[in-house]
């Protein structure tokens, strides 16, 4: 099993759609094991969105992500990385297929509703970001063997 990071944006917490995103990741048969409200800093942002901190609306990213707090979310399934991509949609929302959170929830590109990890190894370097070793939990829901083959699992 892998694990991902998930940000809940601030136009997301502002519309009231923490409970139904995160009902999907569980719905699915993910596991989240870390969540948190935190504020976003600019020092933070300029390290998370580096490769982006040349291009000229980078300023309106800034803004948009510190708008209010966000909720950031340690996600674990196998796979856990291509199918949290895969449930959150194309990057500019009103382009994404429905079924998929920013083709249900979203419009815009900037206000696209969730970051996600967009490989395993980010997914790494971002969960060291954004959470501290002790707010990563481990555990299996009871559910786990009825979503997944034994071989799956390789407990």
């Amino acid at each position: 099993m892998e694990t991902t990071l998930v940000i809940i944006k601030p136009s997301s917490v502002q519309r009231g759609l923490i409970g139904l995103i995160t009902n999907r990741f569980e719905q699915k048969g993910l596991i989240i094991t870390g969540m948190k409200m935190m504020q976003l800093t600019e020092p933070l942002l300029k390290e998370h969105y580096a490769h982006l901190v040349d291009r000229p609306f980078f300023p309106i990213l800034l803004r948009s992500m510190m708008a209010t707090p966000v909720i950031v979310l340690a996600i674990k399934g196998v796979d856990a990385v291509a199918v949290v991509r895969g449930m959150t949609g194309v990057t500019k929302a009103r382009n994404a297929a429905p079924g998929t959170i920013r083709g249900d929830f979203g419009m815009s590109g900037q206000e696209n509703i969730v970051h996600a990890s967009d490989s395993p190894e980010n997914a790494v370097v971002e969960l060291a970001r954004f959470f501290k070793p002790e707010e990563i939990f481990e555990y299996m829901p009871l559910v786990t063997p009825a979503l997944y083959e034994p071989d799956e699992l390789k407990l």
